[in-house]
């Protein structure tokens, strides 16, 4: 062969290798055996033997390293995507054709209704779970429903929520339960295969909040959750990391103070549709009992009629609420008040008067405001703020106040000017309210710390009377209804630790960081 012809060959040879990186798609049953290998052979070729004869470009573009590159990343393709091996299943996949050109040379369109399976593997040798729950479709497809956030799955990414699982270590999964498919999981030891069919679902924005649970749960105790063992145990007050809100119905989270990976918590909209069914169910069931009382049925339920008609409406159902973390000595914020909740007679008085008393420069009580009239002794704006009627009324009726109420035929009341002199004074506000005074005071305004002074225990106290049962049961009921306000709870078995344990809290209050409301500081 001549030296011109040996050009024109390995030109024929360089322009049929630049054909089949522009249209793979054409070639059938030709695909490589292993990645780059005629390519390599190509380059090697050229280099050695023709070099002086080609162009100096041609030599410079396949010895270059980023075009062995480009042909190797082709060449993958071709064999993983449209070789032979590769398993074809239905659907049909987004884009099924390699630069938009249709595969006119397969007979009957077979692959016009493609695409891949993928096998995952990795190993498993602890009883840490996958961090993953499945759900079963209505044709029998197990789809993986969820990924935990820092589980196994989730480290790994091997997995994406919407994948569709076919085998689990060579196990068809068709038309099994879930129940079965997570005890396969949880007892599965060493390598652990996945066949699955991908979503290539787009992954969620990440959620990364923080909440305050403001009702107790334990998903052992929940029979709505898909999975108990995947659920995270809080009480009120806890703080909770939320990771994830893809589902309407689970969020992912965790506790601040525990590390490691997300379980679920039901949504705030599921939880308020639960309390919703068990008010509506228990309000029938008081319905019931009481049509067992001849006399008393009409009554009982025109009773229910009211309560039934108006239970949606004034219904306050609490489940989370976001809050934010406030590092020490913020100049954006400051507790500004200090709220002590109680049951009458439980000793806030006495607390409120000894603190005062013993920091006059650091605590100040809101004088009130009253309609009685002065005594000749009594001076206007020392005990009392004296008042007429009628602008006592005009302020009420302008919110001015923050609670008041009637005794004796006067009226008293707290305004809430009087709440923010203290504040400008540089001082710390104590108010020993009624509970509901608490839709006012948790603003940004005042920013309350609420602390909660429980009845003493009854053990080993004489109860002659029955007073103290009656403030243990009184102590109770404001726990339930108003528990998820708490910052500190304090039992008052003896006054002295009590107002001791109190002092260190509000200087821990100063000099720690806090979780307060998001909305009172943005």
């Amino acid at each position: 062969m001549e030296p011109g012809e040996d050009v024109c060959c390995c030109c024929r040879c360089c322009e049929n290798l630049s054909a089949a990186t522009d249209n793979t798609t054409c070639l059938e049953h030709q695909y490589p055996l292993q990645p780059n290998q005629e390519h390599l052979e190509i380059i090697q070729w050229i280099g050695l033997e023709t070099a002086e004869l080609l162009p100096a470009y041609i030599t410079r573009y396949y010895n270059n390293l980023h075009h062995q590159a480009l042909l190797h990343s082709h060449d993958v393709v071709a064999r993983d995507v449209y070789g032979e091996e590769a398993l074809r299943v239905t659907p049909p996949p987004m884009v099924p054709y390699l630069n938009g050109d249709e595969l006119d040379n397969v007979e009957g369109g077979e692959l016009q209704h493609v695409t891949r399976v993928r096998l995952v593997q990795f190993q498993k040798n602890t009883d840490e779970p996958m961090g993953i729950t499945l759900k079963m479709t209505e044709d029998g497809r197990c789809i993986v429903a969820r990924i935990m956030h820092g589980g196994m799955i989730h480290r790994q990414a091997t997995l994406h929520v919407g994948d569709e699982i076919r085998e689990i270590n060579g196990q068809p999964v068709q038309h099994q339960s879930v129940g079965q498919l997570q005890r396969m999981l949880r007892e599965a030891r060493g390598s652990v295969t996945f066949k699955i069919v991908p979503s290539y679902r787009s992954a969620p924005p990440p959620c990364e909040i923080f909440v305050r649970a403001q009702f107790d749960y334990n998903p052992l105790d929940d029979e709505l959750i898909p999975c108990a063992q995947a659920g995270i145990s809080f009480q009120v007050g806890d703080i909770l990391q939320i990771i994830s809100k893809d589902d309407h119905h689970w969020w992912q989270a965790r506790l601040d103070t525990v590390g490691g990976s997300a379980g679920l918590i039901p949504s705030p909209e599921l939880q308020e549709w639960r309390i919703a069914c068990q008010t509506v169910d228990k309000t029938k069931q008081e319905q019931v009992n009481c049509s067992i009382f001849g006399r008393k049925k009409k009554q009982c339920r025109d009773k229910y009629l009211a309560k039934h008609n108006a239970i949606f409406d004034t219904l306050d159902v609490v489940t989370y609420e976001e809050v934010v973390k406030v590092p020490v000595g913020d100049p954006n914020f400051q507790r500004k008040t200090l709220v002590l909740l109680g049951a009458h007679g439980v000793g806030r008085r006495h607390i409120k008067n000894t603190l005062i008393s013993k920091y006059p420069d650091k605590y100040a009580y809101p004088i009130p405001h009253t309609t009685r009239p002065a005594k000749p002794e009594e001076e206007n704006g020392r005990s009392y703020y004296f008042v007429s009627h009628d602008e006592m009324m005009a302020d009420i009726g302008a919110n001015e106040y923050l609670e008041y109420g009637t005794h004796e035929d006067a009226m008293y009341g707290t305004k809430l000017d009087t709440i923010r002199r203290i504040h400008t004074e540089g001082k710390m506000a104590i108010l020993d309210v009624e509970p509901q005074a608490l839709k006012i005071l948790r603003t940004a305004e005042f920013t309350p710390y609420v602390v909660f002074i429980a009845a003493p225990s009854l053990q080993n106290i004489a109860d002659y009377d029955g007073s103290l049962e009656r403030l243990a049961k009184e102590s109770e009921m404001l726990r339930q209804l108003y528990g998820h306000f708490f910052d500190l709870t304090i039992v008052n078995n003896d006054i002295s630790e009590t107002i001791a344990t109190l002092e260190t809290a509000i200087d821990r209050v100063h000099t720690t960081p806090q979780w307060v409301p998001v909305s009172w500081l943005y």
